[in-house]
């Protein structure tokens, strides 16, 4: 199929961009090698409106949650698999200056409209959701494999860019060690989730202390998820398993579980904990759409819709997530 914009990579990020140029009207094309190693496999795709030790807000999240919610509710229908499940979080204070902060924030409406009832052990975060990526990779993937915009090997840029107006990597770590995008400041972070099995968890409500445990089917759930700065090994390890089968010890309060499997996958920030979209200096037809870190449900539908008003209509990126912050 001929098309104008090759994108690189069909994780989350490539996917969202991949439907909304399929919504717009853009003729694109897909070159992906498969999922085994990427990041987003050991996604939980969780949205928290409040997060971090700090209790932060997450970036826009006023605007960019009913968006997200939009765009997985259409893909739900066009697909033909569920994937949007609203939840909200019980979020227990890890300590007793975590309860300060709390109180403080709550007090002065920064949480608002999220943070809801409390008590001495915790609150609840109501607007939580969660993603269910692997469905969206495995559907997608069949949609545009069948349509013929699928290519399922490993593409290098420099080779292929002469043939397309356009070029959007979308790969994750994988994009960091390339030559035209190493001017960036990447970080890096390994993550890991366990899987597993345990009776009796309510199917809208993630329990949360340090780390989480969210439901994703009768009798089955995630916990997770590390956080390792720095560290680009993307296997599964030991010392992870035990923090996190001690976290699930504490959060399930006693309740029986039995670990089913473990993932682990590099996930890839900038400094200012914002993610990247838009063109390389010097070099219009080489862009990328990357950072999403542990945002990747409430962000990429936001990103992808830049990048087709980029294309449609000449706009320019937001300030705040494009390249141009960074060159200085």
């Amino acid at each position: 199929m001929a098309a104008d914009v090759l994108i690189v990579g069909q994780g989350l990020a490539g996917t969202l961009l991949a439907w909304e140029f399929e919504r717009a009207g853009i003729a694109f094309a897909l070159a992906d090698g498969g999922h085994r190693r990427a990041a987003t496999m050991a996604a939980a795709g969780i949205i928290n409106p409040i997060t971090g030790r700090r209790l932060v807000k997450s970036w826009r999240i006023d605007t960019l949650r009913p968006a997200a919610a939009a765009v997985f509710r259409e893909l739900e229908v066009a697909l033909g698999v569920p994937l949007w499940h609203e939840m909200r979080v019980r979020r227990l204070f890890a300590d007793a200056r975590e309860r300060e902060i709390f109180s403080a924030k709550q007090a002065r409406g920064e949480l608002a409209p999220f943070a809801g009832e409390a008590d001495e052990a915790g609150f609840w975060i109501h607007g939580a959701a969660r993603v269910e990526v692997g469905a969206l990779l495995a559907a997608a993937r069949a949609r545009w494999r069948s349509a013929g915009r699928l290519c399922e090997e490993v593409t290098d840029l420099g080779e292929v860019a002469p043939r397309f107006a356009q070029v959007i990597d979308c790969t994750g770590v994988a994009a960091t060690g390339q030559e035209k995008f190493r001017s960036l400041p990447w970080e890096h972070a390994k993550g890991e989730v366990l899987a597993v099995a345990v009776a009796g968890l309510a199917p809208d409500v993630i329990l949360n202390r340090r780390h989480w445990i969210v439901p994703v089917g009768e009798g089955a759930a995630w916990v997770g998820a590390t956080h390792e700065p720095a560290t680009r090994d993307g296997e599964p390890s030991g010392a992870a398993r035990v923090a996190l089968e001690r976290s699930a010890c504490e959060l399930l309060a006693g309740r029986a579980f039995t670990v089913t499997g473990q993932r682990a996958g590099v996930r890839v920030y900038l400094p200012d904990k914002r993610p990247v979209a838009g063109c390389l200096a010097g070099c219009d037809r080489i862009g990328l759409l990357n950072g999403l870190g542990s945002k990747g449900a409430l962000w990429a539908p936001f990103l992808a819709r830049q990048w087709v008003r980029h294309l449609t209509a000449g706009a320019s990126f937001d300030p705040e997530i494009g390249v141009g912050r960074f060159v200085r």
